[in-house]
């Protein structure tokens, strides 16, 4: 199964980016021909942005979208919000890439389930 999920919160600050990303990781434990894909849009597009350092005892998203990827996951960045934020491809955590509206259609269209954060 294809699973798409949008996320628009900021990386901190509430708990959409965490659960949503715990539920990432969670999937393919559970169905293991999932398909999972990331997009990250408005200021959840921070959430992939290298060298976070977060003090102990507290999640990092850095290092969930990095178990996500792990796990054959996609993470995607919107180009357009990153631009707004003033974020450069060379900011971002690898693994992770700029993307399009145009590939969210693409991957909303391809998903068997769409969730949205």
């Amino acid at each position: 199964m294809k699973y798409l999920m949008i996320i628009n919160d900021p990386p901190y600050g509430t708990e959409r980016v965490y659960n949503a990303l715990r539920l990432a990781h969670t999937l393919p434990k559970k169905d293991v021909e999932a398909e999972v894909s990331v997009f990250l849009m408005a200021d959840a597009v921070l959430s992939a942005k290298a060298g976070q350092k977060t003090p102990d005892g507290y999640y990092n998203v850095q290092r969930m979208l990095k178990r996500v990827i792990s796990a054959r996951g996609r993470v995607l960045l919107c180009g357009t919000c990153m631009d707004a934020r003033g974020l450069a491809d060379t900011e971002m955590m690898e693994g992770a890439r700029r993307s399009t509206m145009e590939e969210l259609a693409a991957e909303t269209v391809a998903a068997d389930k769409v969730v949205v954060f």
